[in-house]
C-alpha cells in the first residue's frame, strides 16, 4: 500500500523545519510574523477567494477567519459579513485586527490560540475562511477537519501554489549547506482534502505583485544569521523570484 496523501503532507512539511543546530543560533524568532505586512488594504481586492466567500454569505452571515492576521480575509467581506470574529496565535495581529474592524464600525471578536486546539473557543459561522495558513501546518487532516466542523455553510482557503518561502531555498544552502526537500503545493493539499472525503472546487489564479515579501532584514532572521548578515543576505536575495501563484480551496459544510 502506498503512500497516504495526509503523510506526504506531513513528510514535505517536516522536510520546511530548521534544524535544532540552526535554530540555536538565531537571534530572533525566525517565524514571527511582522504585523505592519498584514495590515488589510483600505479597499478589498476583488479575489477568487473572496467571491467564493461572498457566494456563501449570500445577504449575510457570520465568518470565522482563522490564522487572521490584520484581517484581509474577514475585512474584505465587510458590508455582507453581520459579525468577525478572527483567531490567530499572536495577540498584536488580533489588536490590528479588532482596529481594523472598528473603523469599518463591524461587530467582531478576536481569540487567541492555535488551530485546532483551541477550535472550541473560537465556536462556529456561517463561513470559515483561512488565508495562506495550510503551509504552516505540519498535520493537516485535523486542521481541515476541524474547519469544515465549525462552518454552517462552507470554508474557503487561500494558499500559494507551493510552500511560501521555498524561494527561499538557495539561501539556506548559501549560508547553512541545508538542501531543502521539494515543498508541498496545492495539489498536495487537494490531495489531502480527497482523501478525507471532501472534493473542493479549485481555483488557481495570479497574484501579481505578492505583498509581504520580506525585506532582507526580515529574511535575515529567517535564515536564524545575525544582524551583520544583512547586507550580504540583501545581495544573495538579488534574482531570488518567490512566484506569485496562487490558489482558492473552496467547499460547502458536512
Amino acid at each position: 500500500m502506498g503512500e497516504t496523501a495526509a503523510a506526504r503532507w506531513t513528510e514535505l512539511q517536516q522536510g520546511r523545519g530548521i534544524p535544532p543546530e540552526i535554530l540555536a543560533r538565531a537571534t530572533g524568532n525566525p517565524w514571527h510574523h511582522d504585523v505592519e505586512a498584514f495590515g488589510p488594504p483600505a479597499e478589498p481586492v476583488d479575489t477568487p477567494s473572496r467571491r467564493a466567500a461572498l457566494a456563501l454569505l449570500a445577504e449575510g452571515g457570520t465568518v470565522l477567519d482563522v490564522g487572521c492576521g490584520g484581517g484581509t480575509a474577514a475585512l474584505a467581506l465587510t458590508g455582507v459579513a453581520h459579525h468577525l470574529t478572527g483567531m490567530d496565535q499572536q495577540q498584536d495581529m488580533l489588536d490590528a485586527f479588532a482596529a481594523e474592524a472598528r473603523a469599518r464600525d463591524i461587530p467582531h471578536r478576536t481569540v487567541l490560540g492555535h488551530w485546532p486546539e483551541d477550535a472550541a473557543a473560537a465556536g462556529t459561522a456561517d463561513v470559515v475562511v483561512s488565508h495562506h495558513v495550510l503551509h504552516n501546518v505540519v498535520d493537516l487532516v485535523p486542521f481541515l477537519e476541524a474547519l469544515t466542523a465549525a462552518a454552517h455553510r462552507g470554508v474557503v482557503v487561500e494558499m500559494m501554489g507551493q510552500h511560501p518561502m521555498a524561494w527561499l531555498d538557495p539561501l539556506w544552502v548559501r549560508f547553512h549547506d541545508l538542501h531543502r526537500p521539494p515543498p508541498a503545493t496545492t495539489d498536495d493539499a487537494v490531495a489531502v482534502l480527497r482523501e478525507i472525503g471532501i472534493d473542493p472546487v479549485v481555483q488557481r489564479w495570479e497574484r501579481g505583485a505578492v505583498p509581504n515579501r520580506p525585506d532582507a532584514e526580515g529574511v535575515t532572521r529567517r535564515l536564524c544569521l545575525p544582524q551583520e548578515a544583512v547586507p550580504d543576505v540583501a545581495e544573495a536575495m538579488q534574482g531570488c523570484e518567490r512566484p506569485g501563484l496562487a490558489a482558492t480551496l473552496s467547499w460547502p459544510a458536512r
